[in-house]
């Protein structure tokens, strides 16, 4: 089996889940022992740690509430004890709060901007020292919703408009040693999801269909072996955003 991964060690945060699982399975399939960074779904991540076992490949859960930067420190002292090294950190884990502009809270405000920004660009800062020593990779999940203006999603496309800036400004702080590049996900749906959002999703992308985790994963794949691609960001929605 093609291992171009073997040997690499990855951490995914949000991996129990979604987009985050169908990635760490992926790099998992490459070779890569994988890292599954989780908040509150145990049950979850434990499963997707059993699958990347099933390939064939090393896989531990991680628990931390990324919003808080201490326990952050703490995931990646836990990881570097249990891996001795990183070679890619996916910053996948986000929320996605729906609040029109009157509705929006200052709780509401802080939820998405600490999830969003603030936990990548701490777990890019504490990650950093590792990465510089495999000359690794770090791959951002912005959203065409930093794109694209959403008046129900005022936070969240602040949020996700700042990963894409964070993701330029990492590029250049962490060169040579570390390339930084992020996705923007668009137009993607996922087992349970209500059937109206892939129909909403194939009218509007000009390849009329709906992405899948997949294809976000594959997106991700791609930046990591692109040796000569730093601070892009990479759209994957089948032109929903032309």
């Amino acid at each position: 089996m093609n291992a171009p991964l073997q040997g690499r060690v990855a951490l995914v945060t949000g991996a129990a889940k979604r987009i985050g699982r169908a990635v760490a399975l992926h790099l998992a399939s490459e070779g890569a022992d994988v890292a599954v960074h989780y908040h509150a779904s145990a049950a979850e991540a434990r499963e997707t740690v059993a699958e990347i076992e099933t390939l064939g490949r090393k896989g531990i859960p991680l628990q931390a509430d990324l919003c808080n930067v201490a326990e952050i420190k703490r995931l990646f002292r836990d990881l570097s004890k249990r891996f001795g090294r990183l070679d890619i950190l996916v910053n996948n884990a986000a929320n996605f709060l729906h609040a029109s502009f009157d509705e929006v809270t200052e709780q509401g405000w802080d939820s998405a901007l600490d999830t969003n920004l603030k936990a990548p660009f701490f777990c890019a800062q504490a990650a950093a020292p590792l990465l510089k020593q495999t000359h690794g990779i770090i791959i951002n999940f912005a959203d065409i919703g930093g794109i694209l203006p959403w008046p129900g999603y005022i936070p969240h496309c602040a949020s996700k408009a700042g990963v894409i800036m964070l993701t330029k400004c990492l590029a250049k702080a962490l060169a040579p040693e570390v390339r930084v590049n992020a996705i923007a996900p668009g137009t993607i749906t996922m087992s349970g999801d209500p059937s109206e959002w892939e129909a909403d999703f194939i009218r509007r992308a000009p390849l009329h269909r709906a992405g899948t985790p997949d294809d976000v994963a594959d997106a991700v794949s791609f930046l990591i072996h692109s040796t000569f691609i730093t601070g892009h960001i990479l759209v994957v929605d089948g032109g929903r955003t032309l």
